[in-house]
């Protein structure tokens, strides 16, 4: 399995999530909630991750398959297109394993906006805009992930976390365990634990994990999972017009 997330840069996303939202008249997050069961258990996929490190990419395409399948809609990736986006931005050639060097988040989120990730279909799915989570904190990405139905994590890896991934335990503290990386992965639901989607299936985190090893979040907005303008639990983009109108393309 691979890594492939470089370095969290403090602030590299502008737009702020805590700007756009009011706690106080937005729903409590239920204990439980989280749509990952409609993604059949063996159709996340790898989509290269086990063999190079565009987690960033397999996790856009993990988000926008689930995204889909909340408005009914079916669609796949394979690892070529997958990989593909990787190299647009990051100039990953799979034949010279120096280029395999990961992927920023920002600038995986500006592609994912302005030029859109590939499926299998040859279509292309854009975001509307993404915004930043403050690293660390389970409640207000618990808020994002409930409103938006996913969030984009960036942690530090721990070489632990892949030992409890191979014996099918939930990520969870080891002290003294020594970070091996960056990594990408979408939370995509509460249940006991966090769950999260890494190299083809759903894991288990506990919120201590990721309030030591999340080092940067950032929650998207995509107009495949709003309908009439609003997401499934009535978030408005109607604040966000005036900022999004001073992006550059």
């Amino acid at each position: 399995m691979k890594l492939g997330k470089t370095p969290a840069r403090p602030n590299a996303v502008t737009f702020k999530l805590a700007r756009y939202i009011d706690t106080s008249v937005l729903p409590t997050p239920p204990a439980e909630f989280g749509h990952e069961n409609l993604v059949p258990a063996q159709s996340w996929g790898m989509l290269g991750n086990d063999a190079h490190g565009d987690c960033v990419w397999a996790g856009a395409a993990h988000e926008t398959m689930l995204w889909n399948l909340e408005r009914d809609k079916t669609i796949t990736f394979d690892p070529e297109q997958v990989l593909s986006d990787y190299s647009a931005v990051t100039g990953f050639d799979p034949d010279k394993p120096d280029t395999d060097q990961g992927t920023d988040m920002e600038a995986a989120a500006a592609y994912r906006r302005k030029t859109g990730v590939i499926d299998a279909a040859g279509k292309r799915h854009k975001v509307a805009a993404y915004l930043a989570i403050t690293p660390g904190d389970v409640q207000e990405h618990l808020l994002a992930l409930y409103v938006f139905g996913v969030v984009g994590l960036g942690v530090e890896f721990p070489g632990s976390a892949m030992d409890q991934f191979n014996a099918g335990k939930p990520w969870d503290v080891v002290p003294g365990s020594k970070v091996e990386g960056g990594h990408y992965i979408p939370l995509v639901a509460k249940r006991d634990n966090l769950e999260i989607v890494t190299w083809g299936r759903i894991q288990e985190m506990t919120p201590a994990f990721l309030e030591k090893y999340n080092d940067e979040s950032v929650v998207y907005i995509s107009r495949e999972m709003l309908t009439s303008g609003k997401s499934p639990e009535g978030f408005d983009l109607a604040q966000l017009k005036a900022d999004l109108a001073a992006l550059k393309d």
